[in-house]
C-alpha cells in the first residue's frame, strides 16, 4: 500500500528487523534483570504499559491516532478490500499523550541502532515545535529513547532536547552523545508489570519540580 505525507512525498514503512528484540538473547549479570517481551516493538511495549496504567487507574495515556485519507481501494473479492493508496491528512506530532497526577503528559518514542549517539534526524521539526508549545502551556514533554543494540532505554526531557535541537542550526552537532543522554536522562529498566515502567521516571521529574 502506498501512503503519502500531506506534501505528496511517499512514506516508507521501516522493515528493519533489528527494531524487534531477540527473545533468546542472554545477558550475564550479578543480579536478576527482567526484560520485556523480546518479540515486541518499543511501541507495543509502551502500549502494553499504558494499558496496565489505565486498568490500575494510575494514568490515562494513549497513542495518538494517525488520520489517514484513503484514495484508492481494490476489491479482489466481495469479502475483502485492499487499500492501495492513502495520504496522511496532516503531519503527525508526538506519539502519546494523556494525564498523570493531574499533569498533561506528551511524549514521543524513538529507537536508534547507533551505539554511541542519537541522531537528531529521528525527530521532525513539527514534532519538536509541538513539544515546545506544550511545555509553554505547562505540559510535561519528553522522549523515550532506546538504543536497540545495547537494549538501553532512557527518558530524555524535551527541555534538554530543545537545547541540542536548536544548537544543530548554529554550528552544533546533529546528534546527541549517548553519554549525554545517560547523564541528563533517566534510565528505565524493564519489569514484569508494566513492561516499561516509564512513569517512575516521570515521578522523578515531577518530584524534582515540587509537583504534588
Amino acid at each position: 500500500m502506498a501512503i503519502h505525507y500531506p506534501n505528496g512525498s511517499s512514506y516508507k514503512v521501516s522493515t528493519n528487523k533489528s527494531l524487534k528484540k531477540n527473545h533468546n538473547e542472554q545477558h550475564s549479570h550479578h543480579k536478576l534483570t527482567i526484560y520485556g517481551d523480546r518479540g515486541m516493538t518499543l511501541e507495543q511495549e509502551i502500549n502494553d504499559s499504558n494499558n496496565y496504567y489505565l486498568h490500575k487507574n494510575i494514568a490515562v495515556i494513549h497513542k495518538k491516532p494517525t488520520p489517514v485519507q484513503i484514495v484508492k481501494v481494490d476489491y479482489p473479492k466481495r469479502s475483502a478490500a485492499v487499500i492501495k493508496e492513502a495520504y496522511f491528512r496532516k503531519a503527525s506530532t508526538t506519539d502519546y499523550n494523556g494525564v498523570y497526577r493531574g499533569k498533561y503528559i506528551d511524549f514521543d518514542a524513538k529507537e536508534t541502532k547507533n551505539k554511541t549517539s542519537f541522531p537528531l534526524a529521528n525527530f521532525h521539526k513539527h514534532q519538536v515545535e509541538h513539544m515546545r508549545q506544550c511545555v509553554q502551556q505547562g505540559g510535561l514533554c519528553f522522549a523515550l529513547i532506546k538504543f536497540v543494540q545495547t537494549d538501553e532505554l532512557f527518558l530524555f526531557k524535551a527541555t534538554d532536547l530543545f537545547t541540542y535541537w536548536d544548537n544543530q542550526f548554529n554550528g552544533g552537532k546533529k546528534s546527541i552523545k549517548k553519554d549525554i543522554i545517560k547523564k541528563l536522562g533517566i534510565n528505565i529498566q524493564y519489569s514484569l508489570n508494566p513492561t516499561i515502567p516509564y512513569l517512575r521516571a516521570v515521578d522523578k521529574l515531577l518530584n524534582s519540580k515540587g509537583e504534588s
